[in-house]
């Protein structure tokens, strides 16, 4: 098969789908099914909407067209806040969007008109984590003033956490949430029955019995797709993590000394590189480099093997004790954390090959 390869287990992402949704359900809660860091591939959205999804989410407009293309029964939600120069396409292809500032409000209610549709708004509230929201003693204006667009119906508040500030969402900043969202209530008399709390960083304390009641609805994708509890990376319990890898094919095995040789500058990226002395050594050689996937975030399946480094095209790793025997040509696959993943969905090099069976 063809290398550099992501390989993608819908069967394996599945299970995780299922337990996840089945936590956030008992709770109350509806899951907004994120696809970006796949970029909305067609199997991982057959996935979510084959196991219960209440909504598809992206970050991209391209994504949810395509996902609106696939499933237009299905709701969906924009992730990122609009740009002024999309709101056009996020009205064309997006249900709800998440949104912060009156004249992006503005625009989507004069794109909304244009379009003759209507289009719900949850508004964000930054409780901590200083990326997108309101801050919560400003939301009340924001929401009387966004209640008076036409072809605009105010959904409910969000808010993000973990994502920028690394803030871990508590009993606290959920209640600040909900108590701004009782204060917009009594200012306007809308229900805002949605309260978005949050994403996969949401999905400890809702384990532990410490996510609030009226917290009824998630935005969820890392956790689904690597089985990881995204507060720290490691498993999180009831998931499987072996939904994806990474091949690459080896082009070069040579055994080389473990210290470049002679006068050193810094690499192609600008990085003045430090080595370790370890003697000479067995090093591969394979046919994927940074413009293809961030090498730092790959973990070899091989458990012997060593990631050294990389240039735009090459990985470089330690084989000496690799537990098989490799030999020019062979295949070396890697787990990827979520921002290898990303980089490999996104670049056109890394073909995309979907896996069936557990």
């Amino acid at each position: 098969m063809y290398t550099p390869r992501l390989e993608i287990f819908p069967d394996r992402i599945a299970e995780n789908v299922r337990y996840i949704l089945g936590l956030c359900h008992e709770h109350g809660a509806q899951v907004a099914c994120v696809s970006k860091v796949l970029r909305a591939h067609p199997a991982i959205q057959k996935v979510f909407k084959e196991e219960g999804a209440d909504m598809l989410a992206d970050s991209r407009t391209e994504n949810l067209r395509l996902a609106a293309e696939t499933y237009p029964e299905m709701p969906r939600l924009m992730l990122r806040l609009p740009a002024l120069c999309e709101v056009e396409n996020v009205i064309r292809y997006a249900d709800y969007s998440l949104n912060s500032s009156l004249g992006t409000l503005e625009a989507l209610s004069q794109a909304a008109v244009g379009l003759n549709r209507t289009h719900k708004v949850i508004i964000m509230v930054d409780v901590g984590d200083l990326r997108e929201g309101v801050w919560p003693d400003r939301v009340v204006p924001l929401v009387e003033n966004a209640a008076r667009l036409p072809n605009i119906e105010i959904a409910g508040l969000g808010a993000n956490l973990a994502c920028y500030g690394g803030v871990i969402p508590t009993p606290e900043n959920m209640r600040t949430l909900i108590d701004c969202r009782d204060a917009c209530r009594q200012a306007t008399g809308l229900p805002l029955d949605m309260l978005s709390g949050g994403n996969s960083a949401n999905l400890p304390l809702l384990m532990e019995g410490g996510m609030p009641p009226e917290i009824n609805h998630f935005r969820i994708g890392e956790a689904i797709i690597l089985g990881r509890n995204v507060l720290d990376r490691s498993p999180l319990p009831g998931t499987r993590q072996d939904g994806l890898r990474v091949v690459a094919e080896i082009i070069e095995l040579e055994s080389k000394p473990s210290i470049p040789i002679g006068p050193r500058g810094q690499d192609a990226f600008g990085n003045q590189v430090e080595f370790e002395d370890r003697g000479v050594r067995k090093r591969a050689l394979l046919n994927m480099g940074r413009q293809d996937v961030d090498i730092e975030g790959l973990t070899p399946e091989d458990e012997g093997i060593i990631v050294l480094g990389g240039s735009s095209d090459h990985l470089v790793l330690d084989v000496s004790d690799a537990h098989q025997a490799l030999q020019l040509g062979d295949e070396v696959a890697f787990m990827p954390t979520y921002s290898a993943l990303l980089a490999a969905s996104t670049s056109p090099y890394v073909e995309k090959k979907v896996v069936h069976g557990l």
